[in-house]
């Protein structure tokens, strides 16, 4: 079946899991279905896998490491790479239409999230053939170096709010590595996880090196971390599913990377340029609706420019207008009732617990047409307390939160008061103050005058209950590589 009219895709989207290069059926029959969460009508559908299927992919995984795969040098890994690099984006449009339809997200933000993946194979295949090892200096009577190795199957549990950079942000430096990987996608948004598939076989990847098994995260994402033969696990969602995954995967003595979200602060000093910064604000918080683990979701700024910033934000704010992804919409949905419903949770609990000022939105939306869609309004909330649950924890949604300091001294010390430890950003003109701030603020990214800075290049990962491990960049290599030591007497 395929769905049409104003918002569709002319393609059938109900999809199979992707097993040892078979496109499957889970082994009880049972299908989820998935919503465009603009008009909350179902698009497509797939298998729930079992944990049995779950078995058969990591044991497919497993047998790929020890065959064509292995077998391939460095240089042709890192081609086949650069080769699905090229054919995401000859496939960009078609693909970002999918993911806004299947997320929420607008157009614009779904095309910039295909270049990105495409950029991840790009350059990761280019590291492929150079994960050197090194020599170490015994003395005239040994010789040592050391291997780089793949570590084995790996896991990749991806979140629902970037569903395909995230997988490509895992998977790539996997592949470059000579790993295998398994990937459960969320099931709210599974499609483009799937669909990778496809461009990873024309790219020419084994059958075997790259399995899907979508469905719940209680019986698909269960099983495969706790799979004796997964050797790391890759996993970007809450805390509390993180500190499961930890204890689960220490039963097998699997490796885990952890991005846990966060409660990022953005830093406005009284020096600021205030257009930058109000601009840098709507795109730290308001990307995705809010939904954004490295959100800037805490505006501290200093007293003596807090009515001037709040006078060129807070219109700007009013302005945005909610629609449909696929028109491209100043803001899109969020993905499921279920995650507005939370958002108007936490903003119900400010005004009724706290009695704080919302001086825009606070409220749940219906665009025309779009009726039945998961829309929320974007939101701020001024001058909250360090004590108030929408500084504390992550909301998830489109709500910025206010918190007024007096000097660029409490700006850190504000900014550090947070059990999260993701992002951060700061405004000032003051360059000693702004390497201050990041000398001490307690952060795995810090942006200067800007935010979401950066790139592919740039490790990603975050302190405190934002998790540890390192993606993006170089470092997110070591995590899909053993050093292996060899050392001879002469």
């Amino acid at each position: 079946m395929v769905a049409t009219g104003k918002w569709s895709v002319a393609e059938d989207l109900n999809l199979k899991m992707v097993i040892g290069g078979q496109r499957l059926e889970a082994s009880n029959g049972a299908r989820l279905t998935t919503e465009d969460p603009a008009t909350g009508r179902v698009i497509g559908s797939f298998p729930a896998a079992t944990a049995d299927d779950v078995g058969r992919a990591v044991e497919n995984s497993r047998a790929a490491l020890k065959g064509d795969w292995r077998r391939m040098t460095p240089a042709a890994r890192g081609r086949v790479l650069v080769r699905a690099a090229a054919i995401l984006r000859r496939e960009a449009d078609r693909l970002a239409r999918i993911e806004t339809l299947d997320s929420g997200k607008p157009l614009r933000e779904a095309k910039a999230d295909l270049e990105t993946s495409a950029g991840y194979f790009e350059y990761y295949g280019g590291f492929a053939d150079k994960l050197e090892g090194t020599s170490i200096p015994l003395g005239p009577d040994y010789m040592s170096f050391t291997l780089h190795e793949p570590v084995g199957v790996t896991a990749h549990v991806i979140p629902w709010n970037f569903p395909l950079t995230t997988t490509a942000r895992g998977v790539a430096p996997a592949l470059a590595a000579g790993c295998t990987a398994v990937v459960k996608p969320a099931a709210l948004t599974t499609l483009t996880s799937l669909l990778l598939a496809d461009v990873l076989d024309e790219a020419g990847l084994p059958a075997g090196v790259y399995n899907v098994v979508p469905g719940r995260g209680s019986e698909a994402g269960a099983a495969l971390v706790a799979h004796p033969d997964v050797a790391h696990v890759t996993f970007t969602g809450s805390v509390a599913t993180g500190q499961g995954i930890m204890r689960t995967a220490a039963d097998h003595v699997a490796s885990v990377t952890l991005e846990l979200g966060g409660k990022s602060p953005v830093a406005v000093l009284a020096d600021a340029d205030l257009g930058a910064a109000v601009e840098g604000t709507l795109k730290a918080i308001y990307m995705n609706a809010g939904q954004v683990c490295s959100a800037g979701s805490r505006l501290v700024v200093e007293r003596k420019v807090h009515a001037a910033m709040m006078e060129r934000l807070v219109p700007r704010v009013a302005a945005m207008e909610a629609g449909h992804g696929l028109d491209d919409a100043a803001i899109g949905p969020m993905v499921s009732a279920e995650q507005v419903q939370i958002v108007a949770d936490y903003v119900e609990d400010a005004r009724r617990a706290n009695s704080l000022e919302i001086l825009v939105g606070g409220r749940r939306l219906a665009p025309a047409g779009l009726e039945r869609g998961h829309f929320y309004a974007p939101t701020i909330i001024d001058d909250a307390p360090r004590s108030a649950r929408v500084v504390q924890e992550e909301i998830f949604g489109p709500v910025l939160t206010v918190q007024i300091v007096d000097s660029p001294e409490e700006a850190i010390a504000v900014a550090n008061d947070s059990p999260f430890g993701l992002c951060a950003g700061i405004y000032t003109r003051d360059i000693a103050r702004a390497m201050a701030f990041a000398r001490d603020v307690d952060a795995g990214q810090v942006f200067i005058n800007q935010y979401f800075a950066g790139g592919i290049s740039t490790p990603f990962g975050g302190t405190k209950m934002s998790g540890f491990g390192r993606e993006k960049g170089l470092a997110a290599l070591a995590s899909y590589y053993r050093v292996k030591c060899i050392t001879t007497r002469l």
